[in-house]
């Protein structure tokens, strides 16, 4: 198997967070809102469409700021 380049690791990082971040927490709201029915699995799915691409660009976009936050917040290990 051909590995991706390096240089794509915060792309990849974004985006596979956002799918299971967008599925589990569209799943989560839409059962609350909605209730377990019929047609509970379509309106997930519409909903996760439809908030994937937000959470994508949101996570690319604030990792530079959350790593500078946790780098401030933890102790850098000592040699």
């Amino acid at each position: 198997m051909t590995k991706i380049h390096s240089k794509y690791a915060a792309l990849l990082t974004a985006f596979f967070m956002s799918c299971f971040m967008a599925l589990l927490m569209s799943g989560f709201v839409t059962l609350i809102n909605q209730g377990w029915g019929e047609s509970f699995f379509s309106q997930w799915m519409h909903a996760y469409v439809r908030v994937w691409p937000i959470a994508f660009v949101l996570l690319f976009v604030l990792r530079p700021l959350v790593t500078q936050i946790v780098a401030r917040l933890v102790q850098s290990p000592t040699k």
